[in-house]
């Protein structure tokens, strides 16, 4: 939301908004024209200092007896989505939206920054801002417009890009789609909105399904261009190794050695998001140098993989982690940068019905680390589950509590891990919700623990 309320404030819209609680993003809008509101209320709409409103936009984590929202229709001004105002946005511009169960926000980071790299200065609405500029958004100069595509309430559909580019498909989001058909079924129609080319991961079994119910008929259908390590991939990776925090790697186009490229941040996922990158870029007809050499450039994105200090021999690294497969993933990432060191995460989960859905994954990836700790739900809105919780993850890894835990107390949760730590571990702090809050407070804990 932050984000659009950037590009409109760029194209001269008068914009004004709430948030339920102060946020740097809040303090960047106020910097740049916008009017702001801590906490939800009416008299926003009625009494709003920038005059009659036009227009409401909602993003899907409002309820719908927000009393913003409420009054809004209550006197017919027009509500939208978010992702029908930025496919609004997106008109005149080559459109390339970013979807995937997982990956979505670096995958579309690294293509703007290989983009800006080129020259193109590419408009862009990233879910999470870039280390690069410390923004999430901006209003471009140039022909491109790139936006992640969000899934989680098939929002992503109202989109119609030149080019889609899908990281993997893997169920999520059951509290909307209800079953694994209906979440395939989405995807398959977001690869249709595309008036161009389809750019997917091979690998993934969930694309798979996806390129076996595509139509061979090229007259109806975007084309499909692939990547990944399988021998059918258009992009190929062909060798594959860590290197000091990042990653090195060789690829073939079609069969035919093209390159190599080393990335600066860790994990096999990551080379798959620049994989991403470079098959689009090949296919707008630049070299794989042109296009790597921005990919290499690109250093990551907060909230992923997010070095947040370095305290006594103590990493800290905080990340968005919030789905079994992205938690094993990170786990494993630091795993590779932590060396002999100790990975030891504090892990909340996001909303009810997806704990519920991922009890038993979450418990099996979390399981990867040596130190857990997990938090209650972040609700991000839904009402508790009777029987869901941390504390069911927490006991199904080590119902002794030696190597996982249980820690109901957000406040204590900094302390308690600071106090368990040792010189070479690495603190990763998982999850969607607020649990970010707590990289700062560790590391002053651990700082206070040194004196």
């Amino acid at each position: 939301m932050s984000g659009l309320a950037r590009i409109l404030l760029a194209r001269g819209v008068e914009v004004s908004g709430s948030d339920a609680k102060q946020s740097r993003e809040l303090d960047s809008l106020r910097a740049l024209g916008a009017t702001t509101f801590v906490g939800h209320e009416t008299t926003h709409i009625t009494n709003n200092p920038l005059g009659p409103i036009k227009g409401v936009v909602v993003s899907s984590a409002i309820r719908q007896n927000n009393p913003e929202l409420v009054k809004a229709r209550a006197l017919a001004i027009p509500v939208i989505t978010r992702a029908e105002l930025l496919a609004q946005l997106m008109v005149g511009y080559r459109g390339i939206a970013v979807a995937g169960t997982h990956g979505k926000t670096t995958t579309t980071s690294m293509l703007t920054v290989a983009m800006q790299r080129l020259g193109l200065d590419p408009s862009f609405a990233i879910g999470g801002a870039l280390n690069e500029t410390g923004a999430n958004a901006h209003q471009g100069s140039g022909e491109f417009f790139i936006a992640e595509a969000d899934e989680s309430d098939g929002s992503f559909l109202k989109y119609r890009p030149e080019i889609a580019i899908i990281t993997n498909i893997e169920l999520d989001h059951l509290d909307y789609y209800k079953s694994a058909e209906g979440f395939d079924r989405a995807f398959d129609e977001f690869a249709h909105t595309a008036k161009g080319v389809v750019v997917c991961c091979v690998d993934d079994p969930g694309v798979q399904r996806l390129i076996a119910d595509f139509s061979t008929d090229p007259s109806d259908e975007p084309k499909l261009l692939t990547y990944g390590r399988a021998e059918s991939a258009d992009l190929r990776i062909v060798a594959l190794e860590s290197d000091n925090g990042g990653m090195k790697a060789e690829f073939h186009w079609h069969g035919e050695w093209i390159g190599r490229l080393r990335t600066s941040v860790p994990g096999v996922h990551n080379v798959l998001n620049a994989s991403a990158v470079i098959l689009v870029g090949l296919h707008l007809g630049y070299s794989f140098q042109q296009i790597s050499s921005g990919v290499e450039s690109y250093t990551g994105t907060r909230r992923r993989f997010d070095l947040r200090g370095f305290v006594g021999g103590v990493r800290v690294i905080d990340d968005y982690a919030h789905h079994p497969t992205e938690i094993r993933a990170t786990v494993e990432a630091a795993r590779q940068v932590v060396g002999a060191g100790r990975v030891v995460v504090i892990f909340q989960p996001h909303r009810f019905s997806r704990t519920a859905a991922f009890s038993t994954e979450f418990s099996s990836a979390l399981s990867l680390a040596d130190d857990i700790t997990v938090l209650e739900v972040y609700s991000a809105g839904e009402d508790p589950i009777p029987g869901v919780g941390g504390r069911a993850i927490a006991d199904a890894i080590d119902a002794t509590g030696e190597r996982a835990r249980f820690e109901p107390s957000f406040a204590d949760a900094a302390a308690n891990m600071a106090g368990r730590c040792r010189p070479g571990d690495l603190i990763l702090t998982l999850g969607a919700g607020d649990v970010t809050m707590l990289a700062p407070a560790i590391l002053d804990a651990l700082r206070s623990a040194r004196e």
